[in-house]
Order: structure tokens, then sequence, then C-alpha cells
């Protein structure tokens, strides 16, 4: 809706990421894990951009950088949930939840 674009809206992001963690878990070594403060600079850049028209393109997009940006992660889960929907009737918030694959 226009006045969305005008007034801005708050989004609720949830990633879930797959990847082998055994390197990670036996070496205690940071290089093994995930750098989840690259994943949280990729999904804050990406909400608070480009504004788009769908929560669904929002999601794709957050999936799609993640698995460019980080290429040890195999596959990744996100869901975009945007509360105070301006929908009439009793309802907290819609969301939407992509999973995505590296192609390989």
């Amino acid at each position: 809706m226009q006045e969305e674009k005008f007034l801005g809206q708050r989004f609720l992001v949830d990633v879930t990421v797959y990847l082998d963690l055994r390197p990670a878990g036996e070496s205690d070594n940071l290089r093994e894990g995930v750098d989840y403060t690259e994943i949280y600079r990729t999904v804050k850049a990406l909400v608070e951009g480009e504004k788009l028209n769908l929560i669904e393109a929002l999601a794709e997009r957050i999936a799609s950088e993640i698995l460019t940006e980080l290429p040890r992660i195999d596959q990744v889960t996100v869901a975009v949930a945007k509360p105070e929907v301006p929908i009439p009737g009793i309802i907290n918030e819609v969301e939407v939840e992509v999973t995505r694959r590296r192609s390989k």
C-alpha cells in the first residue's frame, strides 16, 4: 500500500543456515564457523535498502545474498514477517518463508 511505502514499516526476519558444523565443533576455530555478523549486515542492508512491494521479494533477496556471500552455507531458510498489517480484522502479522539450496 502507498501509505506503507511513505511511512515505512517494521519487518521481523528470521534466518536459519545449514552447513557442516563438524569442523567448527571439533576444532573450536572461529574460521570454521559462521560469521553471524556478516549475516546480520546482509539482512540489515537489504531490509533498509531498495523499497520492495512484496515480503516475498525481500525473503528471496536475503536468501540469494547469503548463499552468494557466504560460500560455506549449503542451504538457508529465511522467514520475513510483517506485523501490524493494514488488513481489516484480528491478525498479528503475515509471514512468508523460503528455503533455498546452493546450486551445485
